[in-house]
């Protein structure tokens, strides 16, 4: 049964996307190990501070001008993308001119068919991956996201891979595609290995890029080419870890996070 999230409650954004996701299970969306890969996410989320931070937005412009000089920009889909944000995923797909594609770890054709079904629902006219003709296998990945659709990823020059895995992302590398991951753990071998990483939450990370996704798209591939060349992801990933450092640092100095609980323990010392 689902939870009614009080409009009051200190922590009701968070729960209102856990809601999303166990309705996503529910559905047969979203696995069970994606409600864990959530927590995981969640947790990192606390220590950058919920919002997105400068280098994640130097990440989306640069990702996003990177989508729009594409000649096949492909976004891939799992339970979780699907369950989260399928409408901006859906605009985003229309504004950049790109293919939608459902590839996912833990597959079975009834869990396909489900996340069809929820991007449909939410304006998707074209979905890949979902029609076994079309079937085919990137080498080095031993899990079912080998297969890829040869209409969409395996012919793609850029991938959006939000909430990827390290395997797929390496290995799409290594044939010669540029890579773009939205991982909250700028440590993951998928934030290291892709072309552009993109350290943010997925709820909010999705429509900042459809947001410039219209501020960029009438300007011509010299200018968006320049925003993409400028964009180094290792140092990105760099000023990443260092606003964390600082962050846990500030923190530890304050001793407590919460403004409320400080104030209580002061009238106790009082």
């Amino acid at each position: 049964m689902n939870m009614e999230v009080p409009e009051g409650h200190p922590r009701a954004e968070s729960l209102r996307i856990r809601e999303k996701l166990i309705r996503g299970f529910e559905m047969g969306v979203v696995a069970k190990a994606g409600l864990i890969a959530h927590g995981r996410g969640e947790a990192f989320d606390y220590i950058i501070g919920e919002e997105t931070i400068e280098p994640a937005m130097n990440a989306i412009r640069a990702a996003v001008a990177l989508m729009l000089t594409a000649e096949h920009p492909v976004i891939s889909v799992n339970g979780n993308t699907a369950a989260l944000v399928p409408k901006e995923i859906v605009e985003l797909a229309k504004l950049v001119n790109a293919k939608i594609e459902v590839n996912i770890f833990y597959h079975s054709p009834e869990r396909v068919n489900a996340i069809r079904r929820l991007l449909e629902d939410a304006g998707a006219e074209e979905i890949l991956g979902i029609d076994d003709q079309y079937k085919t296998t990137i080498p080095e990945i031993s899990s079912m996201r080998r297969y890829v659709d040869v209409r969409g990823i395996y012919k793609a020059d850029v991938v959006l891979v939000p909430l990827e895995d390290g395997d797929r992302t390496e290995a799409l590398v290594k044939l010669g595609k540029k890579v773009i991951a939205i991982d909250l753990n700028p440590l993951s071998r998928t934030a290291q290995w892709a072309t552009i990483t993109i350290v943010d939450n997925i709820v909010r990370c999705v429509p900042l890029m459809c947001d410039i996704a219209r501020e960029l798209r009438g300007r011509d591939r010299q200018e968006l080419g320049r925003i993409v060349e400028k964009f180094d992801n290792r140092e990105n990933l760099k000023l990443v870890i260092r606003h964390i450092l600082e962050r846990l640092s500030e923190l530890s100095k304050k001793g407590i996070y919460l403004p409320e609980v400080s104030e209580v323990f002061k009238e106790m010392r009082e």
